[in-house]
């Protein structure tokens, strides 16, 4: 019998960087595994955690998500974590390989854009290869977004 007593499923964990779209062209996007202790995963579970001004960077070969803020477990008293501290991604050696050379290129991140529980009760970190927008392109995807809420409103009224 499962700990929840009235049947429901939790609220479905699904945190996202709303930032990096409007900042960022995403060229390739991978879905990879992370690095957490015990506190960190029931604060994540409890969707205390946030994406804003988070990066991905190589350090000895293994990709680290840099300044990712996880809020610290209410009940967590002396294992509690700290809020920003370094994390592991997952990756296989290949994709880490290809993220490796292109992470090389100037004008080019990594950064996260998502992250979620999965299925399996298993947090994942969506993370995109990215290319800095410029400040027209950014007028552009504005203009887009207007556009697009314009014809949902005028295709309602029909």
């Amino acid at each position: 019998m499962s700990g929840n007593k009235e049947g429901k499923k939790p609220a479905p964990v699904n945190i996202k960087n709303k930032r990096a779209s409007f900042d960022y062209e995403f060229l390739d996007l991978y879905t990879c595994g992370i690095v957490l202790t015990g506190t960190e995963i029931k604060s994540i579970r409890q969707n205390k955690a946030s994406l804003v001004d988070t990066y991905c960077i190589f350090i000895g070969g293994e990709l680290w998500v840099k300044n990712m803020h996880i809020a610290e477990y209410f009940y967590g008293s002396y294992n509690n974590h700290q809020a920003r501290r370094d994390r592991k991604l997952l990756l296989t050696k290949k994709e880490l390989r290809k993220l490796q050379q292109t992470d090389k290129t100037p004008g080019l991140t990594i950064v996260p854009v998502r992250m979620f529980i999965n299925e399996k009760g298993l947090c994942k970190v969506v993370i995109a290869l990215a290319k800095g927008k410029k400040e027209y392109d950014k007028r552009d995807s504005l203009k887009e977004k207007d556009d697009r809420r314009e014809m949902d409103r005028i295709m309602k009224k029909f």
